[in-house]
């Protein structure tokens, strides 16, 4: 059975992404910047693929990964609002950890 897939460069792009996010949100951790938030950050980079790939399994012949995740949606399926809720919270995330990382820079600068 051959199933479709996402291109490659889609895969590189989401797990480069998710490793980055990572090592970011544990760097934070460590030096006690956004603690909670970074904690939840890395409680949904670990959850959220697992969650996905052990759902996607049951996906159908013609389906990417995509589509059968926008399907799902649609159907209002709880793994697939988990998931966009991480998401969203992943880049909420990042946008704060970069707002906090800009006004610690400009505080240095004389």
């Amino acid at each position: 059975m051959v199933w479709e897939t996402l291109p490659r460069w889609f895969w590189i792009i989401y797990f480069l992404f998710l490793l980055i996010t990572l090592g970011v949100a544990v760097y934070s951790l460590l030096k006690r910047k956004l603690f909670v938030m970074s904690s939840f950050t890395i409680m949904f980079v670990i959850t959220i693929p697992v969650i996905s790939f052990i759902n996607s399994i049951e996906r159908h012949d013609g389906l990417n990964e995509l589509d059968y995740f926008i399907e799902q949606l649609q159907q209002g399926e709880t793994w697939t609002i988990y998931s966009s809720i991480g998401y969203i919270y992943l880049l909420i995330w990042w946008g704060l950890f970069i707002i906090k990382k800009r006004t610690t820079y400009s505080e240095l600068e004389p």
